[in-house]
């Protein structure tokens, strides 16, 4: 049954998607000269915004109301709404307004004093603004787990936070139970001692044991903690990330200061290739921020105004 009614989606969906199609491409068409007889055009489902006219409002006022379920894309998405429908549903998994700067960010509220009331309203935003994740504490990985059910937004949690002074196997331990909760993705922070102090056996054992406890199916990304860290150890602790297996290298932890910089994007972006993501994180609180991370190579924004930025407002004064 449920086969059955997918399929019915998909036809219904590329119906209304090639009368779009067609609408369009006989608006654009040069008016064609008088005949004695002419044939009697296809009666669009749908017209273009662009083309309508006093004729065409009825139409136009039938697809408004319409809701078009099925969409698979943005670029569908965005082809329904221009055509009039008022709302657009999507499969399960894809989010309508995913395709701008909302799918790379990690929606983040990391404070101690975090509410379950402010959780909530972080996965709430998450929903409404199609983040790619929302990142919060290990304790409230359930909650999250629960609220973003089958929504596509994946759960984020932190191990080994904020200072990266746990030990290798309490690591290891932490992120496994952060999966088994529903955590999807887990930013751990590197030891940070241990590179500074050339111990680089200890660093990669750490990653790796983190990496082997949550399993190929969760994403790892690694907390550089990049103020703190000088151009080398910057370019060792990302080789060394990318050597033990992790998904990402990410800049800070918003904890020690400092925060994410182009340069550096720029440096862990040279330094581990195309193969695994860079996450910018720390102090980035307006689109134009985003955009220049994005920029020099991010692939992945951690900020807490995360709503500010989609919207093109001012960021706040302070948060991660």
């Amino acid at each position: 049954m449920s086969a059955d009614r997918d399929r019915l989606v998909d036809l219904i969906t590329e119906k209304v998607m090639e009368e779009i199609r067609r609408a369009r491409a006989a608006a654009d068409a040069p008016t064609a000269p008088a005949a004695s007889s002419p044939a009697t055009p296809p009666m669009p489902l749908a017209p273009s915004p662009s083309a309508g006219g006093a004729s065409d409002a009825e139409t136009h006022e039938r697809m408004r109301l319409f809701s078009v379920s099925g969409a698979r894309s943005p670029e569908e998405t965005r082809t329904l709404h221009e055509a009039g429908a008022a709302r657009v549903g999507a499969t399960m998994g894809y989010c309508p307004a995913s395709d701008g700067l909302a799918s790379l960010i990690d929606h983040t509220m990391l404070k101690p004093d975090a509410t379950k009331e402010e959780i909530e309203q972080l996965c709430r935003e998450a929903l409404q603004f199609c983040f790619a994740s929302v990142c919060v504490n290990p304790n409230w990985v359930p909650l999250c787990a629960s609220v973003l059910s089958g929504s596509g937004v994946k759960v984020c949690t932190v191990i080994g936070f904020p200072f990266g002074a746990h030990l290798p196997d309490v690591k290891s331990y932490e992120a496994r139970r952060a999966v088994e909760q529903g955590a999807d993705e887990v930013d751990m922070v590197i030891n940070i001692g241990a590179l500074k102090s050339k111990d680089y056996a200890l660093v990669e054992q750490d990653i790796r044991g983190v990496v082997k406890g949550v399993g190929k199916d969760t994403i790892v990304k690694v907390i550089l903690e990049t103020s703190l860290l000088s151009r080398d150890e910057k370019i060792m602790g990302s080789s060394l990330a990318k050597a033990a297996g992790a998904d990402f290298v990410k800049t800070s932890t918003g904890f020690a200061g400092g925060g994410a910089t182009v340069d550096d994007i720029r440096l862990m972006r040279e330094t581990v290739g195309p193969e695994i993501g860079v996450k910018a994180s720390g102090g980035i609180r307006t689109p134009e921020d985003a955009q220049r991370m994005v920029a020099a190579g991010a692939t992945r924004i951690g900020a807490s105004a995360s709503v500010k930025i989609v919207r093109g407002e001012a960021g706040a004064a302070q948060g991660y």
